[in-house]
């Protein structure tokens, strides 16, 4: 009986209906306008992304079902990195689709802004560009950018084990780095202890 309502609703709806289906298979799926040439549109579920300014390491990640608007996502999204990480951020650098955020306990410094910048904050709205290749891993490697699960649940559940997957990625090339700075030190002070033994050879 749902799938026979969902086609009725399908057969039904017009351009400009509200809550249009895209899927039968998964009728939550929301139409995202991207703005880009290249891809006007997407269809999915929008999630929020927080990080480290500086690591890139994941501290937040949300499904937000219905497409809202994403200045309308932020306090959501600070509230689960407080929840998260047992600290409210007391500066978050976004981009200009946050304007209109209506966040007081964190200072949202929006990307755009020229008028009054500092040194100190404008250094910070361009490493905030450095969250995009970040995306594009979670995306590529960590399969953020088609979900198996099914339903919001499932949507919610994906983003934060793509979250999590990628901090355990950043982890293990540092534990790498680590490991092979170790190796070579380890070698270089055996090379100390053993020096070559000089030889002559003559014919």
């Amino acid at each position: 009986m749902e799938a026979l309502w969902l086609v009725g609703r399908l057969l039904e709806q017009t351009p400009k209906s509200k809550d249009k289906i895209y899927s039968l298979h998964e009728p939550e799926v929301d139409c995202i306008s991207k703005g880009k040439a290249r891809v006007r549109y997407k269809f999915g579920t929008k999630v929020s992304l927080a990080t480290t300014i500086d690591e890139g390491f994941v501290v937040g990640a949300r499904s937000f079902p219905s497409n809202p608007y994403d200045g309308h996502t932020s306090a959501p999204a600070l509230e689960q990195v407080a929840i998260l990480t047992d600290q409210v951020p007391d500066l978050a650098v976004v981009d200009r689709g946050y304007r209109g955020h209506g966040v007081s306990t964190t200072k949202l410094l929006i990307g755009g802004t020229r008028r009054g910048i500092t040194p100190l904050p404008a250094k910070l709205l361009r490493r905030r560009s450095a969250i995009e290749p970040e995306i594009g891993h979670m995306k590529t490697d960590g399969r953020l950018a088609r979900c198996p699960l099914k339903g919001r649940i499932g949507d919610a559940v994906f983003a934060i084990l793509c979250a999590c997957g990628h901090n355990i990625r950043k982890i293990l090339a540092h534990l790498r780095a680590l490991l092979s700075l170790f190796l070579q030190l380890v070698a270089a002070i055996l090379c100390q202890k053993n020096p070559p033994i000089p030889a002559t050879i003559a014919a």
